[in-house]
């Protein structure tokens, strides 16, 4: 089976994000949600920061929220790669920072899928 991850929208950081996503998650949004995939800010070397934590703690309170496994995924260089791809689209700088954070989440989730990772296998995930 070939799965393609496709962005369909941003949520902005305003507010209580966990509530955000489970608001749409109990408003019946037009995607089903059968699990998910947060991207983990490691460090460069592989350890875990700060933002490691907040981030680990986020993916916990959604699990416990939505019923739902959710699986970590190393996101390191995934801007770096989104950068790249817009930049050898040509677009103008304005038109590139509109995009990236889009494109480096689908680039989390399309290497996950890649990897062919689902709640049985091997990954860090919270049920």
């Amino acid at each position: 089976m070939t799965r393609i991850a496709s962005p369909v929208g941003m949520i902005e950081r305003r507010g209580d994000l966990l509530r955000h996503v489970a608001d749409t998650i109990e408003a019946g949004h037009e995607y089903e949600v059968d699990e998910y995939v947060v991207g983990m800010p490691f460090n460069m070397d592989g350890s875990e920061g700060t933002q490691v934590k907040i981030t680990r703690d986020f993916a916990n309170k959604l699990a416990e929220r939505s019923g739902k496994p959710v699986h970590e995924w190393d996101e390191r260089l995934s801007s770096k790669a989104a950068d790249i791809h817009l930049a050898e689209a040509g677009l103008t700088m304005k038109k590139r920072k509109a995009r990236r954070d889009a494109l480096a989440a689908q680039i989390i989730l399309q290497t996950f899928l890649d990897a062919g990772r689902s709640a049985g296998d091997e990954v860090t995930s919270y049920e």
